[in-house]
């Protein structure tokens, strides 16, 4: 991997799915400070309130009360300080047409949440190493979706 530490951003609603992801991380070969927020208001207020510190990747929900993933995304990518954001969708649905739309909104990559423990790890590891070689820059269409 060619970053030493990430700063990363954690944006879902279920308790039980960030503790899950954060357990996973640590379990993980990579320095990193995780900060999670619970709906997409709190995501919007923390980005827009921490241009200077931004994280260098952010993993979102679609499913949030508030503001789902989908309008923090299009609100992102529309925004001229944070465009450059690497998003990537960790949600449990795999519908190809949000898929389709996720990526013509400029996500980096598509996660859909694995139930096992040992796959999230997988997937997670995968995304921060892929998502560093490629400089964070969204892949072709067909390496959009990351399996673990």
């Amino acid at each position: 991997m060619s970053k030493e530490h990430y700063h990363l951003l954690l944006a879902d609603d279920d308790e039980d799915d960030c503790l899950f992801f954060k357990e996973a991380l640590d379990e993980i070969a990579v320095s990193n400070d995780l900060l999670m927020v619970h709906d997409g208001v709190q995501l919007m207020d923390y980005l827009k309130n921490n241009i200077v510190n931004l994280p260098e990747v952010v993993f979102l929900d679609l499913n949030m009360p508030r503001k789902n993933g989908l309008e923090c995304l299009d609100e992102i990518k529309n925004d001229e300080k944070l465009k450059n954001l690497p998003i990537i969708i960790f949600s449990t649905s795999l519908d190809s047409e949000i898929v389709n739309r996720l990526y013509q909104q400029g996500a980096s990559y598509y996660i859909r949440k694995p139930g096992e423990f040992s796959k999230l790890k997988s997937v997670i590891n995968k995304a921060l190493t892929i998502a560093s070689e490629n400089n964070f820059t969204q892949p072709e269409r067909a390496n959009f979706i990351l399996q673990p």
